[in-house]
């Protein structure tokens, strides 16, 4: 149980409305029936109040989740459908993460980091573990409604933060989606140009891509087409999509263990001295770099409807899929840096290379081969779960209805599936998207630093507590706050570490934070929760959220740029459509429950 916080409203804002009627209640319509009164509630509850304070209510109100969603899906046979074991989903989270970058990232990044590049990718893991662990622990509370972070957002803090999450999330998805559509088309390629009679003789416009007008148009005519078969494999069904994604990414596994088994006999243990020629710093640099490596885990939580015992399972497979690629890219990096010399290794193809030097040619063959697999895996959960987003959007209202609307017998968002194939295959079609990689990864980041942040709010009890609030701020508010600023000093040591500014000021935005952690530590009183819980509440994801912000400070400037840009045309989208639309909820009904789940799962 959660308790509903005290308005954030101001007292004018506080404008009165009158009671909804308790049969007007529906939180995640299916049927159009629900559609059309979900509507008629929408409009009873905006009419007649001041646009600013109706749009300051709609803003701030929560998620109640109750069982009225799945219950009317499961009665019309519209939801999704139960399919997805715990291998499955451990599958699903290592086929999201580990792309082509295995065998690139491993050997660019120990350039500069040495041997140190493992301690990098051990560093990275960790900090990931900390996020995977909110993941987990959320996925196991919420086990039956599709969101992820979204969701998690509406039922912890509001709805507007929830829609900024959404947008900053999806963004990264289309973009990311088209670019690896992109590799994959010059991949694909490569493999036909081996053939002796193709070879220099395919124009670039057909994969590899060929820019007009300066750069501004950039055809690829492969991209789009392989967008559309595998767009055409979510639609068949999450069965068949499994299915898929589970040979790719078992094929991927095993290039990647039979070429660590072939690296392991031409290691010299020579070349791992000395193990950090860069000092330190550069593995820490390192860290914030791979950290992005692993990203992908959290794409588990978005199958919540479709697992079939999603309290037990979902957790296993997001902390299970991460340490399955910890212990890959450890195990490459031991590699790599133990067959040549770091200052040896190659930019583009370092691991490929290292091998061809050792004349074991016919590994770069299996490289390349994990490659495509790698890059297939990646654009293939990356279009399901974006799909699965719009699903939850177009539920609660956020988006048109069209987007909430599932296929009767093949049990996937159709229409949302569509849409997110042809976002990325006009965009792979006619933009070099990649030139927009160093915008990427605030998505993530954002989407990380507040599911951290959802955990501790989700744990507060609010009446439990006799503790008075500072002034006219509520217990709750001022536990957000103590969250805010958290997040801020991480920013400006994040800012400091980069641009090696006056170590005072990291001190003193290091104790400000260690102050606020020690404020939500114990002015607020946390309760424990069903299934999995995360360890360490508040301290563990206190330290996510700091360290978050800190990677966040590292994005380059045009990163942050797009933040504050998308987030104020988020506003304005919200503004002028979500508040009207959205499906308000009862703050009578605060349960959050565990809704359309096997009975064993809950």
């Amino acid at each position: 149980m959660t308790q509903e916080p005290t308005s954030l409203l101001p007292i004018w804002a506080r404008t009165p409305t009158t009671r909804r009627p308790k049969s007007r209640r529906h939180q995640l319509p299916i049927s159009s029936d629900a559609m059309a009164e979900a509507h008629d509630h929408r409009s009873s509850s905006t009419a007649g109040r001041p646009f600013f304070s109706g749009l300051c209510a709609a803003a701030l109100r929560r998620k109640p989740l109750g069982a009225h969603g799945s219950a009317a899906a499961a009665a019309t046979g519209e939801g999704l459908v139960r399919q997805l074991g715990v291998l499955d989903l451990v599958l699903l989270g290592i086929g999201a993460s580990i792309g082509a970058g295995i065998f690139v990232v491993t050997g660019t990044v120990a350039r500069d980091a040495g041997p140190g590049v493992t301690i990098s990718f051990v560093l990275a893991g960790a900090a990931c573990v900390l996020n995977a662990l909110c993941y987990a622990e959320l996925a196991s509370r919420f086990p039956a409604v599709v969101g992820g972070a979204y969701l998690y957002t509406y039922a912890a803090f509001n709805e507007i933060t929830a829609f900024l999450v959404f947008t900053q999330l999806m963004v990264d998805y289309h973009i990311g989606a088209a670019s690896i559509a992109r590799s994959l088309a010059s991949y694909f390629i490569q493999f036909l140009e081996l053939i002796p009679f193709l070879k220099d003789q395919i124009p670039s416009w057909i994969g590899h891509g060929e820019e007009f007008f300066g750069g501004v148009i950039s055809i690829n005519i492969l991209a789009p087409i392989l967008l559309i078969i595998l767009t055409a494999i979510l639609c068949c069904g999450v069965k068949e999509s499994s299915a898929v994604n589970t040979f790719m990414t078992t094929l991927k596994i095993i290039i990647v263990i039979v070429v660590v088994f072939a690296g392991v006999f031409e290691v010299d243990v020579s070349n791992w001295s000395p193990f950090m020629p860069n000092g330190f710093k550069s593995v820490v640099t390192g860290a914030t770099v791979v950290f992005f490596a692993y990203v992908g885990f959290d794409v588990v939580a978005n199958s919540a409807e479709e697992a079939k015992r999603p309290q037990r399972d979902l957790p296993i497979g997001i902390l299970g899929s991460l340490l399955a690629c910890v212990l890959l890219y450890v195990a490459v990096c031991l590699v790599i840096t133990g067959m040549v010399p770091y200052t040896l290794l190659g930019e583009d193809a370092p691991l490929a290379e290292a091998f061809a030097a050792k004349g074991l040619k016919f590994i770069t063959v299996l490289i390349s081969i994990g490659a495509v697999a790698g890059l297939t895996t990646t654009l293939l959960v990356g279009l399901y779960v974006q799909s699965r987003l719009y699903l939850g959007l177009g539920r609660d209202g956020l988006l048109p209805s069209v987007f909430a609307k599932v296929h009767p017998t093949r049990h996937t968002p159709l229409q949302s599936q569509i849409w997110v194939g042809c976002v990325a295959a006009v965009m792979a079609g006619l933009f070099n998207v990649s030139m927009l990689s160093h915008i990427l990864s605030v998505g993530t980041l954002t989407g990380y630093s507040v599911v951290s942040a959802c955990v501790i709010t989700l744990r507060w009890n609010d009446k439990g507590t006799s503790r008075r609030s500072l002034g006219s701020m509520s217990i709750w508010q001022e536990g957000v706050l103590c969250l805010v600023i958290v997040a801020l000093c991480g920013f400006i040591v994040g800012l400091c570490y980069r641009f090696n500014y006056a170590i005072a000021f990291m001190v003193v935005a290091f104790v400000i934070a260690v102050a606020a952690s020690f404020a939500l530590q114990f002015r607020q009183v946390y309760v424990d929760q069903p299934g999995f819980s995360c360890p360490g509440v508040p301290l563990l994801p206190i330290i996510s959220v700091f360290f978050n912000m800190v990677l966040f400070a590292q994005l380059h400037e045009e990163a942050w740029y797009r933040f504050v840009i998308l987030s104020l045309i988020a506003l304005g989208v919200y503004a002028g459509y979500g508040q009207y639309n959205a499906v308000a909820s009862s703050s009578e009904h605060s349960t959050i429950g565990y809704h359309g789940i096997p009975s064993e799962a809950a």
